[in-house]
């Protein structure tokens, strides 16, 4: 079992998973693009997003490429080699350079595959939801199937790239340099951090347009002018459905790449901690174990595509069954072939029982994820008493309906926490009682047992990522669905075809909740996992941080910081949506003024002008936040380092950051969702249904949750993962 024949099955498989995207993009496009008035209101959707994608992508670029520039002259010739730095070139002029040149390229990889992947998964279903809306028209199965392989196509361009970019690296950096195996995880760091920085500007920027063109379409157009949703006599709808993928896909497709990038990076640096405790080990087997993470990975892809595949709605059952029976599939697929993975990477002849042990990791990690799935719906579906309350209280007006929201987003952290503790404990005590600590000749047991726990927490985060291709398809299939029935609705198709497209839709609506709650919970674990590799990091680079004293004035004030980030984040996020709905609200006034026609309907709006504003307004407004989540964690780094406290003040901001950050998105996200189901439940005809005194309140309801649920929330999962990968990057510089 050489390092060289793992690497070419991560990099063989992760070439399929990316073969497979290309044939079911191939698949997708040779379905039926439907009528001409269909191909015009798609065409408007598709040249706003592409128009917003390339605005975004300059303005990412131009920022990491000065922070790229930062980074080298930090690494280069700001910080002095140190004899335990993975690479030194010690008789050179600036012997610290080879180390500053990795890290540098890695965060540059990271950002372009980061950009690829998520370009590509949006040109594809942006392309799709025509397909999906034409084969609507046949039937429902047609139109979920390319509704699900079009996001596919960005779930495995995502998942398949990340692992192509760290598997890709680290043979790079074996095969042209002499660095210790061990120690090339510690060069690779910087792919996971340039995948954040693009994964945060992604989010927040799509965020604050899909829901800017949402509050400015629904409270013109509904509200004021009392006109349907997706009308096309409302200048924003197409901004709208613009947004839906701009936000939707391309957000949460930099997010999941970034959460399977750093997870693989943090888990390899867990993974050759603990297997190097053991004296005289075969170094052969350290290798296996650094490299489970991404062969489980590789195998996670494989899984996700049979699970894609098999999808198949049977006669008129409910969509939503046949999406959860292929995730099942994809799941069963995942967990065998992670079973066979343990048993072959993580089998030392001295502990016989560790493999499975490490297996019963991987499986928490999945049924946490379904607890994620279940507890989402539990608060956000109007089945059940949280959105129900909300629902009620909207009777009696818009302040009723708030207090009950901010109440139901109050309780949602409860049972999501209490999940994740159990998993992060269970998954530590089966990694601790693995046997890894009883082999003969180990000099410190107790350190080799929590070794062993941490990298049970990491193989949890495993297990929880292993279908995230999957996942991210059925994220991508709702923004594809609503679109469709955008399509549908401005086209005028009958009334058939619509209740059709409707069933697809409410399904988009429940699987986009659900891939929030499992993004919280991945990203919950896998800043667990990337806190434990910061403090493996900062010993290897010569820190002696054995933990995090809080009773430190200056941990303290750390601690303090990374909490308040959070809501200083959040503030500025939402603040950003409000800024950006005021330029909707204003152009959207301004036409219905300018064109009393076009309420009548004898007139067209001009929908590209409110695209334009909607863009130009959501890129001015996302810079200020961003930059505030990125150099906040460098300027504390760096200011207690002169205090004599760097590493471990950054540490208590990072975990204080982490924990704060997972309670606020969670209270953002499920929130935002009761609001938005409360609202829906109304118009199903209850409490006097749309128009109604308890619809308008609901609406106004709704429109404070946008924000929370479609950008504050999403991009805090980014700024937890940040925060671990930006301190993973700049550890060294932290260190007096």
């Amino acid at each position: 079992m050489g390092v060289g024949l793992l690497l070419i099955i991560v990099l063989g498989i992760s070439i399929i998973g990316l073969l497979a995207a290309f044939l079911l993009a191939k698949w997708v496009l040779r379905r039926d693009t439907g009528s001409a008035a269909m191909q015009a209101i798609s065409n408007a959707i598709k040249e706003g997003a592409e128009a917003f994608l390339r605005r975004q992508f300059r303005t990412i670029i131009i920022l990491a490429a000065i922070f790229a520039v930062v980074l080298f002259i930090g690494y280069g010739l700001l910080r002095q080699s140190r004899d335990f730095d993975p690479v030194n070139y010690s008789n050179s002029a600036h012997p610290a350079i080879g180390l500053a040149f990795w890290i540098t390229l890695s965060f540059v990889l990271g950002a372009i595959c980061s950009l690829i992947a998520g370009y590509i998964g949006m040109w594809v279903s942006i392309r799709s939801n025509i397909r999906s809306a034409a084969g609507s028209m046949k039937g429902v199965n047609d139109g979920l199937q390319i509704a699900l392989r079009g996001g596919a196509v960005s779930g495995l361009m995502v998942v398949a790239m990340s692992l192509l970019g760290v598997g890709g690296l680290f043979a790079l950096v074996k095969y042209t340099t002499s660095v210790v195996s061990t120690q090339i995880p510690f060069l690779i760091v910087g792919y996971g951090f340039g995948a954040s920085f693009v994964a945060l500007f992604a989010q927040l920027g799509g965020g604050i347009y899909t829901k800017a063109a949402d509050v400015g379409a629904d409270l013109v157009g509904k509200v004021e002018a009392g006109i349907p949703e997706d009308d096309p006599r409302n200048p924003a709808v197409i901004a709208d459905l613009v947004g839906d993928n701009v936000g939707d896909c391309a957000g949460r497709g930099a997010d999941l790449f970034e959460s399977t990038a750093a997870e693989n990076i943090g888990a390899m640096i867990l993974g050759a901690s603990m297997a190097t405790l053991i004296p005289n080990v075969n170094p052969l087997w350290v290798l296996g174990v650094m490299m489970f993470p991404l062969i489980a990975r590789a195998f996670g892809i494989i899984a996700s595509i049979i699970g894609i595949v098999s999808v198949k709605v049977k006669g008129d059952e409910d969509p939503m069954k046949s999406l959860n029976r292929g995730y099942y599939v994809a799941v069963v697929f995942a967990m065998i072939t992670f079973g066979f993975a343990s048993r072959w990477l993580l089998n030392p002849t001295d502990a016989p029982n560790a493999w499975w042990h490490f297996f019963l990791c991987g499986i928490i990690g999945v049924l946490t994820s379904v607890a994620f799935v279940y507890i989402t719906q539990y608060y956000t579906e109007y089945k059940y008493r949280p959105t129900l309350s909300i629902a009620k209280a909207s009777k009696t007006g818009p302040a009723t309906n708030i207090i009950a929201g901010l109440s139901v987003a109050f309780e949602t952290p409860a049972l999501p926490i209490i999940t994740i503790s159990i998993a992060i404990l269970a998954s530590f005590f089966l990694g601790k009682s693995s046997g890894m600590g009883d082999i003969p000749g180990i000099t410190d047991p107790e350190k080799m047992k929590h070794a062993a726990g941490f990298f049970g927490t990491a193989v949890a985060t495993m297990g929880m990522l292993a279908t995230a291709a999957y996942i991210l398809a059925m994220d991508t299939f709702g923004p594809i669905v609503d679109n469709a029935g955008g399509i549908i609705e401005m086209s005028q198709q009958p009334e058939e075809v619509r209740t059709k497209a409707d069933r697809l839709d409410a399904v988009g609506n429940t699987t986009k909740a659900l891939t929030k709650g499992y993004a919280i919970g991945s990203a919950a674990l896998a800043a667990f996992l990337l806190f434990n590799a910061y403090l493996d990091e900062v010993r290897n680079y010569g820190a002696n941080l054995l933990g995090v004293d809080i009773s430190i004035p200056e941990v303290f004030v750390g601690a303090m910081l990374g909490g308040m980030l959070v809501f200083l984040f959040s503030g500025l996020a939402i603040k950003a949506v409000g800024n950006a709905a005021q330029y909707v609200i204003s152009d959207v006034r301004a036409q219905f003024k300018e064109k009393p026609g076009i309420l009548l309907g004898t007139e067209k709006p001009d929908y590209g002008r409110t695209v334009d504003i909607v863009t130009r307004g959501a890129l001015k407004q996302m810079v200020l936040p961003g930059l505030l989540a990125v150099l906040m964690p460098v300027a504390v780094g760096i200011i207690f380092r002169l205090m004599g406290k760097g590493p471990e003040t950054v540490a208590s901001f990072l975990m204080i950051g982490t924990a704060v950050g997972i309670l606020v998105a969670i209270f953002l996200n499920n929130g935002g969702g009761a609001w938005d189901n409360a609202k829906k439940f109304i118009e199903t005809g209850q409490f006097g249904g749309k128009g109604s005194d308890a619809h308008k309140a609901a609406v106004v309801g709704d429109t404070v949750g946008d924000p929370c649920k479609d950008t504050a929330g999403p991009s805090l999962h980014v700024l937890i993962k940040l925060l671990s990968t930006i301190t993973l990057v700049l550890a060294p510089l932290f260190i007096g």
